[in-house]
């Protein structure tokens, strides 16, 4: 099963049974503490998500895969360290940083349809099963599931963490009816390390696998639907999809692996680009320029919305007065949303 995964563009898979009732609690103390936002999903499905067998009936085992998806063209040869050539985006303020994971294809759909032709295959070798795949698309305890089966530990920024390949991977599921071997854990390797703590912008890891999704940048760019609190603003910088600091601070990403895959290269107008640029896009170019990838999720109102904080913190940083007049250009934009934080961006 290994080497189908792998012709496929897995870089490992893993089997973990379907008793997660040790994590419920720490799930229920984070939902009880409101942690999860605006995430209502989050709250909505209960305890499903640490129960395999009640969200897909019948589960006995579930196969846990992950896939790299550094871009293949990223600078694994750098001097300094491909980390360190992506930190380096954050010292040029007028220049709009996308998540690392955002800038190719959509993973859903990538992960989801080789999830299934590896279901397929499994089908072809034992006969028909029951199964059900998934990818961060349903109450699934994602971390918890590859921990427990050998893909990694979780991470003080409570991402997996993998000794050869760091955390720079997506992960998914297969729900199945029939009772697999499980694959051992790994022991954690954090040690005393503390620096994606020490990084966070917003300090939204108050502790150590813990996180305050309401101060996370990439709740607040991506899930977050309505203004961005002010304090929380000029510590945005220049980021507007997501963020990457945590993983790009963290000593075990340096064993980061390409992808093997051509989906997750950056595609042309994502990356490098300035603010400026950016902030002109109408509906109709952000959606030609999005098509296929995870950010056309967030629509062009947030788009904006979330440039228009990185303008505003690049012209507090630079006083450059080109953007003064981009951000006027939608003083008057008819959205109540963009406006808001345009003027915000105004204010200096």
């Amino acid at each position: 099963m290994q080497e189908w995964a792998r012709e496929l563009g897995f870089s490992q898979i893993g089997v973990a049974g379907v008793d997660l009732s040790a994590a419920e609690p720490g799930l229920s103390a984070w939902l009880a503490q409101g942690f999860h936002g605006e995430m209502h999903y989050m709250a909505a499905h209960g305890m499903k998500r640490a129960r395999p067998a009640e969200l897909v009936p019948g589960t006995v085992s579930v196969i846990t895969a992950r896939m790299d998806y550094l871009p293949r063209d990223t600078a694994m040869d750098a001097p300094e360290g491909w980390q360190a050539a992506e930190l380096s985006r954050l010292t040029r303020p007028q220049e709009g940083i996308v998540s690392v994971y955002a800038r190719g294809r959509d993973y859903h759909k990538v992960l989801r349809a080789r999830l299934q032709k590896l279901s397929d295959r499994i089908a072809e070798a034992i006969g028909p099963f029951g199964h059900r795949v998934f990818t961060d698309s349903a109450p699934v305890l994602e971390a918890e599931l590859a921990a427990r089966s050998g893909q990694g530990w979780r991470g003080k920024h409570t991402l997996v963490l993998n000794r050869e390949a760091g955390s720079m991977f997506f992960l998914g599921e297969i729900y199945v009816d029939m009772a697999l071997p499980e694959s051992a854990p790994v022991t954690a390797h954090c040690g005393s390390c503390s620096a994606c703590i020490d990084v966070c912008p917003t300090q939204a890891i108050i502790a150590p696998h813990r996180i305050d999704a309401r101060r996370c940048i990439s709740y607040l760019t991506i899930e977050h639907a309505g203004p961005i609190p002010l304090e929380l603003r000029p510590l945005l910088g220049n980021r507007i999809y997501g963020c990457d600091d945590c993983q790009l601070i963290c000593p075990w990403n340096k064993f980061a692996q390409v992808s093997r895959l051509p989906d997750f290269d950056e595609r042309k107008g994502l990356s490098g680009q300035q603010l400026v640029h950016l902030f002109a896009w109408d509906e109709a170019t952000f959606l030609r320029m999005t098509e296929g990838g995870p950010i056309r999720r967030i629509g062009h109102e947030r788009w904006l919305r979330n440039v228009a904080v990185a303008l505003g913190n690049a012209l507090r940083a630079t006083g450059d007065a080109t953007l003064r007049t981009a951000l006027q250009s939608r003083a008057q934009d008819e959205s109540a949303l963009v406006r808001e934080h345009v003027a915000w961006a105004l204010e200096i």
